[in-house]
Parts: structure tokens; C-alpha cells; sequence
């Protein structure tokens, strides 16, 4: 009985982990998408070539990388690479990588 008590209790603590990775999802919206596609039209940037810098949701983008600000949205915007991504200001990660 203990050790099924134990187990249970391991579940939960890892079954609750799980919802709150789930709740720190990032969704970028289709319309700050395109607010930013437009910005990028409209003042082109220069891209920054990383080497060995894998372009994925989370990677770190280094500090020597510039993150520009795009007005009416919460993220940062830089060109790596030649990709366009989108940048959490205050943790440097990447929430979305533009195709």
C-alpha cells in the first residue's frame, strides 16, 4: 500500500510538471505575425550569421545579436542566419522561428 501510495504521489508531481510546461507555451498570433512580415518589408534587417546557433523554439540568441523592437508587439525580432525569428526580450528565447 505504501509503495502504491508513493507512485501516486510521483505521478501527480509529474503529471502537474506537465501542466505547467504546458501553461508556459508561447503562442505568437497570426496577426503579430504579419505586423512583423510588414515591418521587416518596410525596414529590412541585416541578417547575423551564427555559427553553430540551432534556429528553434528556445534556443538562446546570444547578447552580440541586435533584437529590434516591432511596434505593437511583445516580442523582439532578429535576422539569423537569413531567418527571421522572434525573440522573448527579457529571456533572449526564441518563441518562433518565420518561414
Amino acid at each position: 500500500m505504501k509503495h502504491y501510495l508513493t507512485s501516486a504521489a510521483a505521478a501527480i508531481v509529474l503529471l502537474g510538471g506537465v501542466g505547467a510546461a504546458l501553461a508556459d507555451t508561447i503562442v505568437v498570433q497570426p496577426e503579430q505575425e504579419t505586423v512583423v512580415r510588414e515591418y521587416i518589408k518596410k525596414e529590412p534587417l541585416a541578417s547575423v550569421n551564427l555559427l553553430g546557433v540551432e534556429l528553434k523554439l528556445g534556443s538562446s540568441v546570444p547578447d552580440k545579436v541586435e533584437l529590434r523592437e516591432v511596434p505593437n508587439v511583445k516580442y523582439r525580432v532578429a535576422v539569423i542566419n537569413d531567418q527571421t525569428v522572434l525573440v522573448d526580450p527579457d529571456t533572449r528565447q526564441i518563441v518562433e522561428v518565420l518561414h
